[in-house]
């Protein structure tokens, strides 16, 4: 069979792209190994969340896919707090300060994976689903591509879309470089229910044993992700429910009070990973596949969904350009992007590095640095703006 474009990867990143490409012009299809599982019949909650940017919460909307959220299971942000690892050291994030009615909401994954992909299911007419299927190769020509599927069938696409996640088997197969390394830390989340009022505040702590952030869930929940160091992961993820509970509101200096565990704690491996191309000949990434960076701006899906933004766009937007897999109209999409993607791996990775490194100057100097950069609020704004996104 053939189509326009076939994106491999059926996430939250490519599942939204094939959304922003249902009304064009463009035959659409999606591979997708998994099947998403479905939301549980009881009200426990997702210990692993995304903090969606008022940009990206739009651009699901246009999809279809926001409005199928349950509202009562989000959490707008109005205001965000961040800490040095000197008490004293504070920058105050406002969205009444920038005229935005939130600077984020935070969602649950299986919440949104489900969102997209009920509204996929009725866009049948425009998107061909193929799930649960593999790919098994590859093969690229001057006029189109050649996909093998596990079930010994077939498709040809004029764009193969990468969007198959930070070990992405179609960046491999295209022998795209990367530079990857671990940051020798893992992810570790949990929700709680708290005995102060979060008043829609996130928090965040920069530590010398990681980054430790609670943002906002409804009913007076939080969920806690803590970027922790080595054996410090190791340690929260030994210690009993009571002890959690503890260590969690003693490292936020109980800014919430007691806590309570809602949700058990759950840990992933933290990696750097920069792609030297994001496009080749009837080729692009999206999403992880293209780009991997530190938790600690909350900006790892967002990046993604403004790629998917993005190349939709130029797709759509392609003029007299019957073939959407030509190389220089990719090029659009990778010149498009570049900036917005280097800054964000240049600023994560740099922060990271800046408050794992123990030196008393640069201790001091940091902390300063946060408190210098809260008195200036043109420059609060900007980094607000371009979080808004």
């Amino acid at each position: 069979m053939k189509f326009d474009v076939v994106i491999i990867g059926g996430g939250l990143v490519g599942a939204s792209l094939a959304l922003a490409l249902k009304e064009s012009d463009l035959k659409i299809a999606l591979v997708e190994p998994r099947l998403p599982s479905p939301p549980p019949d009881d009200d426990s909650w997702d210990a692993r969340i995304y903090a969606i940017s008022p940009g990206s919460a739009h651009f699901l909307r246009d999809c279809g896919a926001w409005q199928e959220l349950d509202k009562a299971r989000l959490a707008p942000v109005y205001e965000m707090a961040v800490f040095g690892d000197d008490p004293a050291a504070r920058l105050d994030f406002s969205a009444y300060d920038i005229g935005s009615a939130e600077l984020a909401f935070i969602a649950e994954n299986r919440q949104l994976q489900n969102a997209v992909w009920n509204t996929l299911k009725r866009q049948e007419k425009h998107i061909r689903i193929y799930c649960p299927l593999q790919c098994a190769a590859i093969t690229r020509t001057d006029s189109h591509a050649e996909i093998q599927l596990t079930d010994g069938s077939s498709m040809q696409a004029a764009l193969v879309v990468g969007a198959d996640g930070l070990n992405s088997w179609v960046r491999e197969q295209a022998l795209i470089e990367i530079n990857r390394h671990s940051y020798q830390q893992t992810g570790v989340v949990a929700n709680f229910r708290v005995e102060h009022s979060h008043r829609n505040i996130a928090y965040q702590w920069f530590r010398r044993d990681g980054v430790l952030a609670l943002l906002p869930l409804p009913d007076e929940m939080v969920s806690m992700v803590w970027s922790a160091n080595g054996e410090r992961a190791k340690t929260l993820l030994d210690l009993s429910e009571t002890k959690l509970c503890q260590e969690v509101s003693d490292a936020s200096f109980r800014t919430l009070g007691d806590l309570q565990l809602v949700t058990q704690a759950a840990a992933f491996p933290l990696n750097f990973l920069h792609v030297k191309s994001l496009v080749q000949p009837r080729l692009a990434l999206i999403g992880d596949a293209a780009h991997g960076i530190h938790p600690l701006a909350g900006q790892g899906v967002n990046l993604g969904l403004r790629d998917a933004r993005e190349l939709a766009a130029i797709l759509a937007d392609r003029g007299m350009q019957t073939d959407c897999g030509d190389f220089f109209l990719l090029r659009r999409y990778e010149r498009a992007r570049r900036e917005d993607i280097l800054a964000m791996e240049t600023a994560t990775d740099g922060l990271h590095k800046l408050f794992q490194n123990a030196n008393p100057t640069l201790v001091r100097w940091r902390n300063m640095g946060l408190g210098i950069t809260n008195r200036l609020p043109f420059v609060k704004n900007m980094l607000m703006q371009h979080a808004l996104h």
